[in-house]
């Protein structure tokens, strides 16, 4: 199998990386950026997708276990998404108002997720969460908004990791707890007093570098009884996780549901929107608040998005834990022939993976440059994706080539 080496085949990579750095900020940034965070054979321009594959500038296929951090849900380039986001390009995507699909999709999510009794539109993650918030604080009349440690709700000065520019006022009304931890939201009430608005959770601890933890029944329960208690909102952040756990939520299987949840990602196939949807409690406080942006209602990602439901809900999720089941297992039993001590945490629909004794992140970014290298877009520290593009077939090549990668791997660090 030939192996792609930086210096030969990510030529083009390279000197669009230039360019970039001479016109753009940092070159490329936020999440996607690979400067000094990835292994240096992982692609940073790509050229097209199909299914579950994607082709970088040079030429150089993988199969792609990031889904685009998340949006390809239901695989690149899907004849069903492109075709309905097609037919309505052709007529027109922003126009003076939201076309019929801004109700058809309304209608869509309302009938798909348990507790949606209403719902309104954006186009990224941060836009969602800011608005669940935004409508909780008017709902409440309250200012504070509990959150757990590390975890990660967008980009905006409330959440961003990143301090750089952001000021002690913008965080003052933000008070912490322990992800699973109900005695430490409880403490978290305590410090506010009367004065939340909401609680923000995601549906399981995903912060990164480290293992994926699911949310307890104690936990989801628990936060659940304390927002309804104190008069706060709970909103459940399933921008990363949305429809790739259950279309109709992923606190059912706990039996609990949120106020108020925000969508983005895969909710349309890699057209950009995010939904926020709710109860009927906190609809009179959701459309008194002024959110808006001039795409919010182009009528192109709506229609993807009601294509891209529709094939979630007919057997897409099902296909995307098959294939998750599959590829979890096969690299299990690798590691362990390899000799080596693999975590796999999360949903199999979006595994992390770390090895044992690995606190520098050596092998892990080791293993997943031997992947990269043989076609497997993996990431060292990030959690992946799966879509319902991956077939059995791509998962058996992928782990064809991961079986050498840890073979390469356990050379470099004998036992």
């Amino acid at each position: 199998m030939t192996l792609l080496t930086p210096q030969r085949q990510l030529l083009a990579d390279a000197a669009l990386r230039d360019r970039a750095r001479a016109v753009v900020p940092g070159g490329v940034y936020g999440h996607m950026s690979v400067l000094k965070q990835m292994p240096p054979s992982y692609p940073q321009f790509y050229k097209r997708g199909e299914g579950a594959r994607v082709w970088d500038v040079d030429g150089n296929e993988y199969i792609d276990f990031m889904c685009a951090f998340g949006p390809m849900i239901a695989g690149y380039a899907n004849s069903t998404v492109d075709a309905a986001a097609r037919d309505q390009q052709l007529l027109g995507d922003a126009l003076a108002g939201p076309t019929p699909h801004f109700v058809e999709l309304a209608e869509l999510l309302v009938d798909t997720v348990a507790h949606a009794e209403w719902a309104m539109f954006a186009k990224n993650g941060t836009d969602a969460t800011s608005i669940a918030v935004v409508t909780a604080r008017a709902a409440t009349g309250k200012t504070k908004l509990l959150k757990a440690r590390k975890s990660y709700h967008g980009a905006n000065a409330w959440f961003t990791p990143n301090p750089a520019g952001v000021t002690a006022a913008d965080r003052a009304n933000i008070i912490e707890f322990d992800y699973n931890d109900v005695a430490s939201v409880e403490a978290a009430v305590a410090e506010a007093g009367d004065d939340v608005a909401a609680i923000i959770v995601t549906p399981f601890r995903h912060d990164g570098l480290t293992d994926q933890i699911d949310a307890t029944q104690e936990f989801a329960a628990g936060v659940r009884a304390i927002a309804t208690r104190i008069g706060a909102a709970l909103i459940l952040d399933e921008v990363r996780t949305g429809f790739r756990l259950d279309a109709a939520g992923a606190w059912e299987k706990y039996g609990v549901r949120p106020d108020l949840t925000a969508f983005s990602k895969g909710i349309a196939n890699g057209y950009a929107l995010a939904a926020v949807v709710g109860v009927d409690a906190f609809k009179e406080a959701a459309a008194s608040i002024y959110v808006t942006g001039s795409f919010w209602m182009g009528g192109v990602s709506m229609a993807a998005a009601v294509a891209t439901i529709g094939i979630l809900r007919d057997g897409g999720v099902d296909a995307m834990f098959s294939a998750g089941d599959q590829f979890r297992t096969g690299l299990a039993t690798q590691a362990t022939a390899h000799g080596f001590t693999l975590h796999q945490t999360g949903p199999v629909t979006m595994p992390f993976i770390r090895f044992d004794s690995d606190e520098s992140l050596e092998q892990v970014f080791a293993f997943t440059d031997a992947a990269i290298r043989r076609g497997v877009l993996l990431h060292p520290w990030h959690n992946m994706f799966l879509s319902a593009a991956h077939t059995v077939e791509d998962v058996a090549s992928a782990l064809e080539r991961t079986d050498e990668a840890f073979a390469e791997t356990r050379e470099l660090f004998p036992l």
